[in-house]
C-alpha cells in the first residue's frame, strides 16, 4: 500500500513563501511521476505541478508558473513544492499524488492519472 504524507502548510501573508513536502512509502518511488494538486472551498481539485519519474520533465499550471517550483529527491522518496510570491487565491488544501503508471513518458496533469493521494495540507494566504 502506498502512503503519501504532506507537510509544510500554514498561514502566511501575501508575497511570502512556503515549502510543502511529501514523503512517499510503499513502492519504488523513483519509477513514478508525482504531482501536486489543490482544492479551494467550493471549487474542484485543480492541477498545480507535476514532475516525471526522473525529474527531467516538469509541468506547471499557468496560474503558478514562475512562482512555484516542484522538485524530487528519489534517494529520500520526497517531492517538494516551493511556493514563492503567494497570493490570496493560492489559498487551498494542497494534495500530493502519485502516478498510477510507472515511467510514463508524458507528465500527467489530470487527477485521473494519479492513483494515490495524501491527506492534504492547508495553505492560507492572507491579503
Amino acid at each position: 500500500q502506498v502512503q503519501l504524507v504532506e507537510s509544510g502548510g500554514g498561514l502566511v501573508q501575501a508575497g511570502e513563501s512556503l515549502r510543502l513536502s511529501c514523503v512517499a512509502s510503499g513502492r519504488t518511488f523513483s519509477n513514478y511521476a508525482m504531482g501536486w494538486f489543490r482544492q479551494a472551498p467550493g471549487k474542484e481539485r485543480e492541477f498545480v505541478a507535476a514532475i516525471n519519474w526522473s525529474g527531467r520533465s516538469i509541468n506547471y499550471a499557468d496560474s503558478v508558473k514562475g512562482r512555484f517550483t516542484i522538485s524530487r529527491d528519489n534517494a529520500k522518496n520526497t517531492v517538494d513544492l516551493k511556493m514563492n510570491s503567494l497570493k490570496p487565491e493560492d489559498t487551498a488544501v494542497y494534495y500530493c499524488a502519485a502516478d498510477a503508471m510507472p515511467r510514463r513518458i508524458v507528465v500527467p496533469y489530470s487527477p485521473e492519472n494519479y492513483r494515490y493521494w495524501g491527506q492534504g495540507t492547508q495553505v492560507t494566504v492572507s491579503s
